[in-house]
């Protein structure tokens, strides 16, 4: 043993934080990561637990399983957000020029064709139908005169016929019985005879023809009466309804549009994405509008051309620097049955998905 006045050895100091500690430096630290991975119970935790690696295992595996699934089905549709509602939207416009008398439609209302949706004030129409069809009265007159003429003119030239087949007979049995001179005047007379139904056969055709023209313009007037009353061309609805009561209207003029009850879809697909696309495949039609209730319809056609080559000014590829970008063609998609609570029209946005698989 030392002595008092001596300094502790080394190796008893060692001994003596051994025995304070209770081992070496590295079993301490293994001793508190034990105590990081076990509860106060001195039980293991259970992310470290065996259960807890196979229910990841089991995770994993589902994950993958669903995400394969989801594949398989995806790649069975081909789908774009750059679609709307299309249609052909008719503009109504008069066929004469007149006064607005009667505007029987308003904006949104449902119109069949050949409905009365406006009127235009008939009297000067109605005073053209009147003058054609005394022109035609005068000319039919005009006609029966000129077959009267004719009639009188053929009898006459039948009887300065007969007066000189008669001379000419007379003087081949009997020279001495007719004198040249009435042979001479019995043949002017069978020419202007002639030259009477000639004349009198043109006027015929002149009043014939008179009566044609007229009877033209008796049908035309008779249509432009028909056109003081403006007809729906389609069922459909009014829309932009510009015209107002009394105002004078031109032909051409823009008076309100109909917006037809036949509508379609216009997809523009990715050029990528038409590999697979054919008329007649099914699709489905999801629009905003409709609460997102699908839509059944079909493809009914694909356009033959992007889009941006119909436009104002189409891209000159030839010249300048060029850099590929994907295209999207339009694809008309008819709808087999709108739901009668879905209010559709032009411009809508629509999400179809066509299935290709």
């Amino acid at each position: 043993m030392a002595e008092s006045g001596e300094a502790p050895k080394p190796q008893d100091a060692l001994d003596r934080w051994r025995a304070e500690t209770g081992g070496k430096d590295g079993e301490g630290k293994d001793s508190q990561d034990d105590d990081k991975g076990a509860n106060k119970e001195g039980k293991p935790r259970f992310y470290r637990s065996l259960w807890f690696k196979i229910f990841l295992v089991f995770i994993v595996i589902g994950l993958v399983v669903a995400g394969m699934l989801w594949w398989l089905d995806a790649r069975r549709y081909e789908d774009t957000d750059d679609a709307f509602i299309d249609t052909h939207i008719i503009h109504i416009a008069p066929q004469i020029s007149g006064q607005l008398t009667a505007i029987l439609v308003t904006d949104n209302q449902l119109v069949r064709r050949g409905d009365v949706i406006a009127r235009i004030n008939p009297q000067d129409a109605q005073a053209r139908l009147a003058q054609a069809q005394a022109q035609g009265v005068q000319a039919q007159t005009q006609l029966e005169q000129a077959l009267a003429g004719q009639s009188g003119a053929l009898a006459q030239a039948q009887n300065a016929a007969s007066d000189l087949a008669r001379y000419r007979s007379l003087q081949a049995t009997n020279p001495q019985a007719v004198a040249q001179q009435q042979l001479d005047q019995a043949l002017a007379t069978d020419r202007n005879a002639r030259a009477q139904v000639t004349a009198a056969a043109a006027q015929v055709a002149g009043a014939k023809a008179q009566i044609k023209t007229v009877q033209a313009q008796i049908a035309t007037a008779q249509i432009n009466l028909g056109y003081t009353d403006i007809t729906a061309p389609v069922d459909g609805h009014v829309t932009q309804r510009s015209a107002a009561l009394g105002n004078y209207v031109t032909p051409g003029q823009d008076l309100m549009t109909i917006v037809p009850l036949q509508l379609w879809v216009t997809a523009n697909f990715k050029e990528t994405q038409l590999s697979l696309v054919r008329p007649g495949q099914k699709a489905t039609v999801t629009a905003d509008a409709c609460s997102g209730t699908p839509i059944d319809g079909h493809i009914d056609s694909i356009q033959r051309g992007a889009g941006q080559a119909f436009g104002i000014l189409p891209p000159e590829n030839a010249t300048g620097n060029y850099v590929k970008v994907v295209q999207r063609v339009p694809v008309k998609i008819l709808l087999d049955r709108i739901p009668k609570d879905c209010v559709l029209g032009p411009g809508m946005s629509v999400e179809p998905s066509v299935k290709v698989r």
